[in-house]
């Protein structure tokens, strides 16, 4: 079930605050709410389960303390790396704990639609690769002449891609696309910020109805809708971007840990885009994982692709 809420009764279940005598109730896939993006396609399994079952009793604690106010929660890590799927278990266990849940995703917050953001990032990597490119000393037609072969698989996004008999201006062309695209994602150029901002800020203030974007496939199907949030305790942020410090208002932050590889698996068995195992997805997903890193040193939880929660000296050392 897409677009996502239950009523909550908003009431302190019994033995609240007790984490340690809870115990998962059985969890039925094909009937559990999922999150707000159109089309998004979420397939739950055994392995989302039980990382939802370790995060919880971890969650439970902040849920007991709310005496009946609200809690904002960030699941964020590598795209496709089941940020959807945990956090859809979670609202699910806390609807069964009595505290309401929705499930918002933040992929329905960027400028432009998928194909368009991608055409986007294509053209910023590009563009600040061919000035550099135009810069360099001893500039030759050749140059240019390989980059246009090689821009239909767009293997001008890989050093591997460039090679050639000129590594130094095949190194400086990538380096300045790199440093462009980098600038890019995971910034306000690129993401509405501010109306997720102003959404985590009207829920955490007690509105009851909340406009939520819905990001379309197309530019004629992106729309604005009022929800009802009445009964509504826990609000899930499922996104990349959850731990960006660009976001404000979360109260629990949940960082998922994977590789670069690991995210770029489970995107291609999503289906979400055409275009998941592109030059220009690889580069996304490395600059973003590079970012994630950054921003995990403020996570709240830190969940590992095998399901171990880790502390922040476990987490770095996982990173050498």
């Amino acid at each position: 079930m897409s677009g996502s809420r239950d009523e909550g009764t908003g009431h302190q279940p019994a033995g609240a605050g007790d984490e340690a005598a809870w115990r998962p109730p059985a969890v039925d896939v094909a009937a559990i709410k999922t999150g707000d993006m159109p089309g998004d396609k979420v397939k739950i399994e055994q392995t989302h389960i039980d990382k939802a079952t370790t995060i919880f009793p971890h969650l439970l604690r902040r849920l007991a303390d709310l005496d009946g106010g609200r809690l904002v929660v960030s699941v964020f890590g590598g795209s496709g790396v089941g940020k959807s799927e945990i956090a859809s278990v979670l609202a699910n266990y806390c609807d069964t704990e009595g505290y309401g849940s929705y499930i918002m995703s933040g992929d329905n917050y960027p400028h432009r639609i998928p194909e368009l953001n991608d055409v986007e990032r294509l053209s910023v990597f590009r563009n600040a690769a061919l000035t550099q490119l135009a810069r360099t000393e001893g500039f030759s037609n050749q140059w240019m002449d390989a980059l246009l072969e090689k821009r239909p698989e767009m293997t001008d996004l890989t050093l591997d891609g460039l090679g050639g008999d000129e590594p130094a201006w095949a190194t400086g062309y990538f380096d300045a696309g790199r440093r462009a695209l980098a600038s890019y994602l995971g910034t306000e150029n690129e993401t509405d910020f501010s109306m997720v901002n102003t959404v985590l800020d009207s829920f955490r203030s007690g509105r009851d109805v909340l406009v939520l974007k819905r990001m379309g496939r197309t530019s004629d199907t992106t729309r604005y809708e009022a929800v009802d949030f009445e009964g509504i305790q826990a609000l899930f942020l499922e996104w990349t971007h959850g731990g960006n410090p660009l976001v404000n208002g979360v109260d629990f932050s949940i960082f998922l840990f994977s590789t670069p590889a690991e995210t770029l698996a489970h995107r291609l068995s999503r289906g979400r885009d055409t275009n998941t195992d592109s030059p220009l997805i690889s580069l996304v997903l490395e600059i973003e994982h590079e970012k994630l890193v950054s921003w995990a040193g403020h996570a709240d939880l830190i969940i590992s692709k095998g399901g171990e929660v880790l502390s922040q000296d476990d987490f770095q050392r996982r990173l050498q």
